[in-house]
């Protein structure tokens, strides 16, 4: 392998742990899930599962109707479908994190899981070997509606928001602020960064196969 994709396969490793500390440091919080976690919450319930186990399933689900609309599919959608549930449920057996002990602190740490979330988001997806199922499915529709994504962001997250609620999911103050607040924190870290996620080229799963194979 050469250093390059070595290098890529870091960024995206770095990219899944740090989405996995976001999601739970939002839970952590204690003011009410993020969006997708009021619907992994409400199925693992509901199902006797981990969350982090619906979340894999979840993850899956989107990537087919992604695949079938056009969207790359590479080790990094599979990696991040598999890696982050498998991640998050590490974080929260190791209960490593703190808990809020107040409505302050409880922003204070959604606002930030939100923001490592967004920092997540840019180094897998920058790493090109292919978007998560979530990203995939944003890039998807901001591609073809042409609003802004953190609009079409904050479309998905509130549609999770709905479907999690209606099967059980915790739905709180932290539930509106994720709601509202993930695709702006996304865009905002996007802008800073100067990156654009539309134009990223990403590796599908036979190029990776193709060049692995060479070496």
């Amino acid at each position: 392998m050469t250093k390059q994709f070595l290098r890529r396969f870091l960024i995206l490793n770095i990219g899944l742990f740090l989405y996995a500390l976001g999601i739970a440091l939002t839970l952590t919080a204690q003011i009410g899930y993020a969006p997708w976690e009021v619907l992994h919450v409400g199925l693992a319930k509901t199902c006797a599962v981990s969350i982090g186990t619906v979340s894999i399933v979840i993850g899956f689900l989107i990537l087919l109707v992604t695949a079938y609309f056009g969207e790359d599919v590479g080790i990094g959608t599979i990696a991040n479908m598999i890696v982050i549930g498998l991640e998050l449920d590490l974080i929260l057996y190791l209960d490593i994190l703190p808990y809020a002990e107040s409505l302050l602190s409880g922003v204070v740490m959604l606002i930030s899981g939100l923001f490592i979330i967004a920092f997540g988001s840019y180094f897998y997806i920058a790493s090109a070997f292919g978007a998560g199922p979530r990203d995939s499915l944003m890039v998807l529709v901001t591609r073809k509606t042409g609003l802004p994504i953190g609009v079409c962001r904050g479309a998905i997250e509130l549609t999770a928001v709905a479907v999690g609620w209606y099967l059980g999911g915790l739905v709180g103050i932290g539930t509106v602020i994720s709601a509202l607040a993930i695709g702006f924190c996304i865009q905002i870290t996007f802008r800073l960064l100067r990156f654009d996620a539309t134009k990223i080229r990403h590796e599908r799963l036979q190029e990776t196969f193709r060049y692995l194979g060479k070496k």
